[in-house]
């Protein structure tokens, strides 16, 4: 499989060869949402241009335009969304104004869509030979018999093993990488002229996600599509695009060739990107600066200890799934240890036994010197008092019906006896310990943003301080500069108040910069322990290499992005 680096000299010469004529051309785009709070303009201005066989990337975090931009390219606007200004122009035709008949005419024949979310994307009750020949069926391209060829010919194109098999499959039955690949096939199985790709990575592990960048790669270059490619992550856009487009509140920010953008950023902006991507971090990795004085957290011993930790399951008469295969580790207070690895590698499952929410096969976990994994019901809602754990998603975790302050508060009224007065002051304590404004305290979950809602969860998971706290993928679905911010209130309260921290991430760019210790998960085996900075710059293991490999952002860290573009 190709590389990014690799392609470098061919983009390069793309460049200089690429037809005058952008196939595709925004100039001036303005876009509002009317809500009952009134008109809201999601887009302000924004114009760029897109090239047969190159890559533009429009990168920004969550609200800054760029789906919506995508949206108006392919007109699948919301029904309360308008284009109020400024024109979209593909091959010279305005796509501006067009009718339902007109776009019918234009999408997936001549422009495809790779949408962000495979999960959602996928009709659950439609095999996957129906979902990618469905655009073939509508446009009448072929009798049933050819079609179900193409549509096979299209999944082993696109790198799906068996396709005769998983054309008759359903999406539940494929891994998250499988279904990206199906929508891939449908993006381009009417041979359009231009896809735009939304986030089509974002919800994969970084292999996963490395195996679809190359495979999109390889289809632009083959058919020498031009591909709108959003994102929010920068190395991510470095390793891929030609043209880089920065959008900041419905704003161009910044644009211009890759190389140019990632080595010399004009705007505050950029740079911040740049400063808040853990991938783009160059050299070796260096050991973390201890939260506690090491002697000090080795002679007290370890707060937690995994020892030989087996977690199966029956799924059958005869059929038992190994979920995690005796894992052991320890880790001292005040010290932060990561579980890495691929979705389905067991950390979750390790993560969830810690917290006392599943029980192993064998094998035992011990927290402060007492073993958990004998406790009954009523002693591991004690242990709830000291070991929490920080759930991925923010937005299903916290209650949409209760306010803020209630949410934080909830743990004091289970577990303690303190007064409604004192656990306000707590709550608005550890508001502020979260960099929340107080006056949240009386808002609803919907009324904050993502980020902001991470932090709640945070507090109510810190409000009780607890001796050790989990965090199950608790930053992966946040931007990267809210990520960031994530991660420095992490450290500075686990150096305040002297917490010890299991994190546990598919991204290692995450785990290098705040991990003291790092355990690597393959299919429910660790496959590699120990202290993060030496695990990361000799790695003993060819899966650990393949993860490290797999970061995003080898372009700018390996000095390759050129300039003289």
């Amino acid at each position: 499989m190709s590389t990014p680096a690799s392609h470098s000299s061919a983009r390069n010469a793309q460049a200089g060869t690429a037809a005058k004529q952008p196939l595709l051309e925004i100039n001036d785009l303005v876009v509002s949402y009317g809500t009952a709070k009134g008109l809201v303009h999601a887009v302000n201005n924004v114009s760029l241009q897109v090239h047969p066989g190159q890559i533009t990337a429009i990168v920004g975090e969550s609200g800054s335009g760029k789906s919506t931009t995508a949206q108006a390219v392919i007109g699948l606007l919301a029904d309360n969304a308008a284009i109020d200004s400024g024109e979209i122009t593909f091959n010279g035709q305005s796509l501006v104004g067009l009718k339902p008949r007109e776009w019918k005419q234009l999408r997936g024949t001549r422009i495809g869509l790779i949408p962000q979310d495979p999960n959602n994307s996928l009709n659950p009750v439609k095999t996957i030979g129906a979902s990618v020949g469905e655009g073939l069926a509508i446009h009448r391209r072929g009798t049933a018999e050819t079609r179900k060829k193409r549509v096979i010919e299209l999944l082993d194109r696109v790198g799906i093993d068996n396709p005769e098999v998983r054309y008759e499959q359903y999406p539940h039955e494929l891994s998250g990488g499988m279904k990206q690949r199906a929508l891939i096939a449908a993006a381009i199985a009417l041979e359009p002229e231009l896809i735009i790709a939304d986030e089509p990575t974002s919800a994969l592990d970084v292999t996963v996600q490395k195996i679809i960048l190359d495979l999109l790669e390889e289809m632009q270059e083959e058919l020498g599509l031009g591909i709108l490619f959003i994102t929010h992550d920068l190395a991510v856009a470095g390793d891929r695009a030609d043209q880089i487009v920065v959008m900041q509140k419905g704003e161009v920010r910044e644009s211009g060739h890759a190389a140019s953008v990632l080595t010399d950023p004009q705007d505050a902006y950029s740079r911040q990107l740049l400063a808040d991507a853990p991938s783009l971090a160059i050299g070796g990795v260096p050991a973390r600066i201890p939260a506690v004085d090491p002697g000090e957290a080795k002679a007290k011993g370890p707060l937690l200890v995994v020892d030989n930790f087996l977690k199966e399951y029956q799924r059958g008469k005869d059929d038992v799934f190994v979920a995690v295969d005796n894992v052991s580790f320890e880790v001292f207070p005040g010290t932060t240890h990561a579980v890495v690895g691929e979705s389905g590698s067991g950390k979750t499952t390790i993560g969830r036994a810690i917290s006392a929410f599943n029980t192993p096969t064998s094998g035992s976990i011990t927290v402060a010197g007492q073993e958990i994994t004998t406790l009954n019901k009523s002693q591991q809602r004690e242990l709830r008092r000291e070991v929490q754990l920080v759930y991925q998603n923010p937005y299903s975790s916290l209650d949409p019906r209760q306010t803020i302050g209630t949410t934080i508060g909830e743990p004091l009224r289970n577990f303690t006896n303190l007064s409604k007065q004192e656990i306000s002051r707590k709550v608005v304590e550890y508001l502020d310990l979260v960099a929340l404004d107080p006056q949240m305290a009386s808002r609803r979950p919907r009324e904050l943003s993502g980020g902001q809602r991470q932090r709640v969860a945070i507090a109510r998971a810190m409000i009780l301080e607890p001796e050790l706290v989990v965090f199950d993928e608790a930053v992966s679905a946040l931007d990267v500069t809210v990520q960031a911010q994530i991660l420095r209130l992490l450290d500075e309260l686990q150096r305040e108040l002297g917490l010890t921290y299991v994190f546990i991430s598919h991204d290692l760019a995450v785990v290098r910069e705040i991990s003291d210790t790092v355990s690597v998960l393959s299919r429910g085996q660790q496959v590699e322990h120990g202290r993060t900075a030496d695990v990361f710059n000799n790695p003993q293991s060819d899966f650990t290499r393949q993860l490290i490999d797999a970061i995003p952002g080898s372009r700018y860290r390996g000095g390759d992005l050129n300039l003289g573009l």
